[in-house]
């Protein structure tokens, strides 16, 4: 193949065509809106991959990343618990108690989980537990509240609020439930509203007292990992003759990350799209260019040029105009993430989402998707023209044009 006829000609062809502005036009509008598409892909996954991660380590405090909950009554007591740090030393283990429970201070009231948990455990494993809980001091009865239930409340530090629980004991004819005065200390603030105004932290034996439940058993366990996917089934081998089972925070949450993976998706697909109506005027710019380079293309075809090389000249110049866009396209879309990174551009309402700041990160995965799928698109809209550019009948263009 002639690479320095095939380099002339595209050089020729790339040049603004005065005598046809309008096929220059079309190419410069292909070339704008491949990289438009290209940098709003690049700026759309990131935003969609930040909200999920922001998300999922909110859910990743709260919901811890895997735990352990019994099948049988009584089946989760200390042994299982001293076992299980034993075999799983590289784990952090926090065994809790659970129950419902209405908190009332003067006329206001509020409803929620209390957890009774050993607070040096809890620490290990709950960050935002940690932040309330470090430098405070909790006896038996005191007690850690969500922020939402605070200021529902009107609490201050240190005043006692009735708690009231669900499990109820006969008292005569009558059913009562039990109540017992506990003493505010904290609150923490998770960033999700839902646990802020639902949850209460106290310690392990109120709630062992409260519920008459028996010092050696829990409700469930709680695990710290880092690696929880393959440490589910570790663990899930090691319970398999207990009466005991594990759950990820994957499965507790599956329909909620399902439907942003599936909205993620269905975003790509969309604003591939653009990508896609921008490739037209690559199209449609190469085919006019074929045209009106009729007479052009016969002579070079008479003179002995192949038809790979004629080939080879309209897909280049169809290449060229689209690979130049996705180029521009991700580098004004890492220059928007990091706009939107760096500046207080689109502020968020932090009691609605955690954080005041757009969350940002775009994945390997995700960007390497978007550029194959831009070259592809572009290969194949300059195929069709540069396939067109070779059936051209010498003979017929030459007698009549």
């Amino acid at each position: 193949m002639n690479t320095k006829l095939v380099n002339f000609i595209v050089k020729k062809y790339l040049k603004f065509d005065t005598k046809n502005p309008f096929i220059s036009i079309s190419a410069i509008l292909a070339f704008v809106g491949v990289a438009i598409g290209v940098m709003v892909l690049i700026v759309s996954m990131a935003i969609m991959n930040g909200t999920a991660k922001e998300f999922k380590d909110k859910l990743f405090t709260m919901n811890y990343p895997l735990s352990i909950y019994p099948k049988v009554e009584g089946s989760i007591n200390k042994e299982m618990v001293a076992s299980l740090e034993k075999k799983f030393p590289n784990l952090q283990f926090s065994p809790y108690l659970s129950s419902q429970a209405i908190i009332q201070n003067g006329d206001s009231m509020s409803g929620g989980m209390i957890f009774g948990v050993d607070k040096d455990k809890e620490m290990q494993i709950n960050s935002i537990y940690k932040k309330a809980a470090l430098n405070t001091t909790i006896n038996k009865y005191d007690i850690i509240l969500g922020q939402g239930i605070k200021d529902k409340l009107y609490l201050n530090k240190n005043e006692k609020m009735t708690l009231y629980f669900t499990s109820i004991d006969p008292s005569g004819f009558s059913m009562m439930p039990k109540m017992k005065r506990f003493k505010y200390k904290n609150a923490f603030k998770s960033g999700l509203n839902a646990y802020d105004k639902a949850y209460m932290y106290t310690t392990i034996e109120a709630l062992q007292t409260l519920l008459k439940k028996d010092s050696d058993t829990y409700d469930g366990i709680h695990i710290y990992s880092d690696d929880a996917f393959n440490d589910i089934l570790l663990i899930k081998n090691e319970l398999k003759n207990s009466n005991a089972g594990i759950v990820g925070w994957w499965q507790q949450n599956g329909n909620f990350f399902a439907a942003m993976e599936m909205e993620k998706k269905a975003l790509f697909i969309v604003l591939m799209l653009i990508i896609l109506i921008a490739s037209l005027n690559i199209i449609s710019s190469l085919l006019m260019t074929v045209m009106s380079r009729r007479k052009e293309i016969a002579l070079l075809l008479s003179m002995g040029t192949s038809k790979k090389e004629i080939k080879h000249i309209f897909l280049r110049l169809g290449t060229i105009v689209g690979f130049s866009g996705i180029i521009l396209g991700v580098g004004l879309g890492f220059f928007g993430i990091y706009l939107l990174d760096n500046f207080n551009i689109i502020s968020l309402p932090a009691d609605v989402y955690g954080t005041s700041k757009l969350p940002l990160e775009l994945s390997t995965t995700d960007f390497v998707s978007i550029l194959i799928g831009a070259v592809v698109i572009v290969v194949f809209s300059s195929y069709y023209p540069a396939k067109k550019a070779t059936n051209i009948d010498v003979i017929d263009v030459l007698r009549n044009e």
